[in-house]
Parts: structure tokens; sequence; C-alpha cells
């Protein structure tokens, strides 16, 4: 009984719309400020409320960051510049800190602390606080509430990302597909396409991510692609110079791709040819590898630890990816719209395929102690549980490959009725051959028909061929999950590494309270209780802030800083120390978001948690809180 493989046309809109939906998913699922440096302190600290005006604010990152001068913004209650932008640069050692000095003679009152700036590893990151000045006050700042790198801007950024990385592969993987498994294959149009647009795709996502790089780590709007102030920031930066070099080498990789489809498909000499290939092999290589140095240059290897071994092995694991996936894309092609594949050209790229898996595994075992770190980070971080889908769909990767080495092994053999075929087609298309040419039209179509019959009667045998059936249908669902695997892979790359997100969590904890003993404790707690109209800040005053009768205000604030008026609001005291508590408050509502309580008892000093239940409907809810030194 013989099986007809799907048309190519339906398996690749299904894989298609498969990339589409899963990138999609993925894209709408990370957090849009994938931050790889993360603000692990402050003087003065979030919430705190000071005597007198400090002559500089101070910020201290997790990692590198790149400072410009507009990076760290300090706005008075009613919104104007409080700082006087001159940015300050505090690194010692390992302590990455940078400070902005403040204007003379600043009024009492609540001031914001806005910043913005791009981690080493090329991700833009973004955050604000406050702190007060004698007391606390209400204030004018609204802050935007689209989060830095979000937005459409980051959506086609993120695209790009995907189709570079996708362009990539198809581009290096297909060209060593045609000079180490298949050289025939130089001169079959189908391959030659594919490369092309692999070529074509990569390029394009690049003069992309060059142009939105500016609003994609700045104001987040697509007009700014066109700035060409902004554009000549961006090609001073890291990330740039790196696109930058990736452009020209990708001049280079159109060198590569005419010489391989036209001199070497045209060669007929076997030394030649042999001599070509070697050459081509070289160059090849030396081109494939810079221009994956221009990822490991500019994103997580550069930065962090032992960067000196990581962008090395972040080469290697690109150019293992692109010879596999790569080449599973130019071998679908293949399969599906050239003639014929010779069954020593798949059994060659089986071993490829083979040595890019062992080499994946040792490269990727490195990156993942590298990026996590720990084994909590694994499963207890964003990054970690990406890794882990990763992992995954690698696995099923691997077992569908073997399920094609064994369709391989099958066609290693061809029936004596195959070999009989393959023998008489010559002789049979040279007895179709026109009598005459003295009608020349005729003669053209004629040969065209002969083409359109032949073409056909070979499609029809390898739909007829159940063992190449199995390999097409098995290197399709290779494909499919490939596309998958790229899609968390693009993910992952703009996502926090674990080891860096649990390292800023414990110098955050590690940065003590927000609160000044004997000054009023004054906190903002953002909260998101899922329902219509649930996303807030809760602003919260306990004065004197100290042991004794306290007096409570709670502000409930939209996320443009308006207040918010909300059903219910509860407040709950924890020194988990001494096993004290929790204390309830039930402050009475004042005002539209405005809620206080008179004569709150702090029985002992120490570090209170402050737990602030916010309800915004009949179902929706949440509990939010901080810990606070009270003296």
């Amino acid at each position: 009984m013989t099986t007809t493989a799907p048309r190519l046309g339906n398996a690749l809109a299904r894989l298609l719309i498969l990339a589409a939906a899963l990138l999609g998913t993925l894209l709408a699922g990370a957090a849009p400020a994938s931050a790889h440096a993360a603000l692990t302190g402050s003087d003065p600290k979030d919430g705190a409320v000071v005597a007198t005006a400090p002559k500089e604010v101070n910020l201290t990152f997790s990692e590198q960051v790149a400072m410009s001068a507009d990076s760290i913004r300090v706005l008075d209650p009613a919104g104007r510049r409080a700082d006087t932008g001159e940015i300050r640069d505090l690194c010692s050692g390992s302590v990455v800190r940078y400070g902005v000095g403040l204007r003379a003679g600043l009024p009492d009152g609540t001031y914001t602390v806005a910043w913005q700036t791009v981690s080493a590893d090329s991700h833009p990151i973004a955050g604000a606080f406050t702190f007060s000045i004698g007391a606390p006050s209400t204030t004018s700042v609204a802050l935007p509430d689209q989060a830095v790198g979000g937005g459409l801007v980051g959506a086609l950024y993120g695209i790009a990302r995907y189709l570079s990385y996708a362009g990539f592969a198809v581009l290096v993987g297909g060209g060593a597909f045609v000079l180490v498994c298949w050289p025939r294959g130089a001169g079959v149009r189908p391959v030659q396409q594919t490369v092309v647009r692999g070529w074509l795709t990569l390029t394009g996502a690049t003069l992309a991510m060059l142009l939105l790089r500016s609003p994609y780590t700045g104001s987040g709007k697509l007009a700014d692609a066109f700035d060409l102030a902004g554009l000549r920031a961006v090609l001073e930066t890291k990330t740039g110079a790196a696109l930058t070099s990736r452009l020209l080498l990708l001049g280079a990789a159109a060198l590569f791709v005419a010489v391989l489809f036209g001199s070497y498909a045209r060669r007929t000499d076997p030394k030649e040819k042999k001599d070509l290939s070697f050459g081509l092999g070289i160059g090849g290589t030396v081109v494939a590898a810079g221009i994956a140095g221009t990822w490991a240059l500019a994103e997580h290897a550069s930065t962090g630890l032992q960067p000196g071994i990581a962008m090395p092995v972040d080469i290697l694991h690109l150019l293992a990816v692109a010879a596999w996936l790569g080449g599973l894309a130019v071998l679908l092609v293949a399969l599906y719209r050239a003639p014929s594949v010779e069954r020593s050209a798949v059994e060659r790229f089986s071993k490829v395929a083979f040595g890019s898996v062992a080499v994946l595994a040792a490269t990727g075992l490195y990156q993942s102690w590298r990026q996590v770190g720990s084994w909590s980070a694994l499963t207890g971080t964003r990054y970690g549980q990406l890794l882990l889908v990763k992992i995954g769909l690698m696995a099923v990767l691997i077992g569908i490959a073997w399920i094609s080495r064994r369709w391989t092994r099958r066609l290693a053999d061809p029936s004596p009725r195959e070999s009989a075929a393959e023998a008489e087609e010559p002789e049979t298309e040279a007895a179709d051959e026109p009598a005459d040419d003295a009608d020349p039209e005729r003669a053209a179509q004629l040969a065209r028909q002969r083409a359109a019959v032949a073409t056909a009667r070979r499609k029809r045998e390898r739909d007829a061929d159940p063992e190449r059936t199995g390999l097409r249908r098995s290197v399709l669902t290779e494909a499919a999950v490939a596309v998958v695997l790229l899609a968390v892979t693009t993910v992952l790359t703009s996502t926090e590494p674990g080891r860096t997100e649990e390292e800023a969590g414990r110098a955050t904890a590690a940065s003590g309270p927000a609160a000044v003993p004997d000054r009023p404790v004054d906190i903002r707690l953002p909260f998101d209780t899922g329902g219509v109209d649930g996303k807030g800040v809760v602003r919260l005053s306990l004065d004197p802030g100290r042991t004794g009768a306290n007096a409570l205000h709670i502000f409930v604030e939209r996320p443009n800083g308006k207040p918010l008026d909300v059903p219910e609001i509860k407040l709950a005291l924890t020194l988990e120390a001494k096993n004290v508590g929790p204390l309830p408050v039930a402050p009475d509502r004042i005002q539209t978001g405005h809620w206080s309580a008179s004569g709150v008892q702090i029985p002992m000093p120490g570090e209170w948690k402050i737990q602030v239940t916010v309800r915004t409907s009949e179902i929706d809810q949440t509990t939010i809180d901080k810990n606070v030194k009270i003296g």
C-alpha cells in the first residue's frame, strides 16, 4: 500500500501559521522590559523621608549599564526637573553606581526619581521611585504607562530578532548543506531561492533592528525610527557597532552565495570543483563565524561571568544551530521541490546533524550553568522555566531526528526497480527529442510539454515511494518543532538570566527596609487585582513612624497619578521576628482615593511587615506587602 506525502503548499502554510501563532504567544507572554541589569539600591532609598535635601541621588545596578545625559531625572512635586542633568560615574571595582546632582534650595515634598538606561547585554531597562524631603506630599508627576521596550516598537523589534535568527540559520545552514552534503544542489533553483531568501531575511531584519533601536531603547515611538540624530547615537553604541558589522559581513556573504550558485554550480572538472569547494568552505566558515560573533559581542555572552569563554562558546552554539536547523530547512525544500535528492546527501546531512547536536549539548550545558547558576533559579525564574521548555523541545526534536535517520537507512539501498528507472530515464528523454526543428515555436511548445510531463512523472514516482514519503513527513515535523524551538530561543535571549535575577533579588533584600527611624514612613505599593480598572498604586504614610500611636493615611491612585476609588482597603502589621501580629487596621474613607486611621499602635520597634489588601470589585482583590523598620 503506497502513501502520499502532504502537498507542499498546505504543509508550508500550516508551518507558517504555527510559527506566527507561537511567536505571537511568546512575545505577548514576555515582559516587555526584559531587564538584564537591575536596580539593587539607591540613596535616598525608595520611600525614604530625609530631613534635608541631599546633594545628589545615587543608583546602584547589578551589572554595567550605558548612561546618557538624560538617563536619571529627578522631578519635584510639580513635575519640574530638580536635578542638574550631570551624570556622575561612581563605579568602583564590581560596584556599578551612578549619581546625578540636585539643585540647591529644594523645597519640602515628595520627589520622583525616574531612570532609563541600557544594560551591558543591549536590553533597555527603566524604573522609578520616590523619596520625600521634610514630609511627604502629593505629587503631580505622571509616569508613562508603557514599559520601556514594549508596545508596537517592542513587538516589531522582537519579530526582527526572530527573523534575524531564522535568516542566519537558513543562510549558513543552507550553504553548508550544499557544500558538505549535496554539491549538486548548488544548481537546483528551489535550493538557491531558499538560501538567497535567508540572506534577504537576515539583511532586512538587521536593517529593521538598526532603525528600531533608538525608539526601542528610548521613546517607544515608531516615528523616531527615522530620526537621524537617534540613529547616529545608536551607531556609537556597542549594539549599533555589532549590527553595522553584521551588515558588512552580509556583503561578504552575498559574494559567497553568488560564487556558490554561480561558478561552483557550473564547474564540471572534479579537481577545480574540489579546490573551489575548499575555498568556499574556509571563507564561508570565517564569514559565518563573524556574523555569529555580532550576537556574541553584544548580548548575553559579552557580559557577566567568564565573557572570554562565553563568547566563543556562543559562536559555536549559533553555528551548530544553523548547521542543523538551516540544513533541515533546505533538505525539506529539496525533498518537496527538487526532482530528486541523492540518498548519500541525506545520509551525510544525518551525520552533520548528529555532530551539531553534540556541539549544542556541550555548549548549551555551559551556557545553562552560566546563565542559571542554581537549581532554584532553574525552576523559580522565568529564564529557567523557558530554558526547561527549550530543553524539552530539543529532546522532542532529537527523537524526531532519530525517526528520520531510520527512514534514511531504508533509503540507503535503492531497489532494482528504481535503479532501472533511473538508468532508462535518459534514453526515454532522448527518444522524445523532436524529429526536426523546422518550426521553432512548435519545437519550444513540445519541449515545454515534455518537461511538464517529465516533472509530473517524477513527482508521481516520488509520491509513490513510501520510504521517501516517510522521510518527508518526519523532516516536516522536525521543521515544525524547529520553528517552535527558535521562537523560544528568541524570547530566551531577551529575558533576564536566572543567575542575575537571583543576585539582584538578594542585593535588593540586603539593602534593607526603606523607612527612616523617627520619621514618617512613606511607601509606594503597586497593585494589580486583575479586574477592570484594577491597576494602581497605594501610597501609605505612617506618622511619626515609631512605637506608640501613629496617624495612618492611605492614598489609592491610578497609574497616571489620579485618585482611584475602591470599595475596600484593609491593612495589617506583623513583626515576624517576635511573632507579633498580624495586627489589623480598618481605615476610614475620607474622600475619593483617600483613607485614614488615627491611633494606630506600634507596640515595639523592629522590622514590621505592612500588608495592604485592596479590593476593586466584588470579586477582584489582591494583597501587597513591604517590610519597613520602625524605631
